[in-house]
């Protein structure tokens, strides 16, 4: 799945992150993901390994992968 946009001015991605089991990973990589410039909702579900980020311009995935390296996660890819 490509982001789509979902209102004007936002674009939602979904990312599929390994590694993730409990509301201590979730938080750990929403903080991370949260931190880059533009996102503005960043929402991760360990029990399925998805991290649904909302901002207002694509990311580069290669930003988005440090997040979550930085966080102790791997990024599978964009879903």
């Amino acid at each position: 799945m490509t982001a789509q946009t979902d209102t004007p001015g936002t674009v939602t991605a979904v990312y599929k992150v390994s590694g993730m089991s409990c509301g201590h990973c979730e938080g750990a990589v929403s903080g991370e993901i949260s931190e880059l410039p533009g996102v503005t909702s960043v929402t991760a579900v360990a029990a399925t390994g998805e991290v649904t980020v909302v901002s207002a311009a694509p990311l580069e995935e290669a930003a988005v992968r440090e997040a979550v390296d930085e966080a102790g996660f791997e990024l599978v890819g964009q879903v």
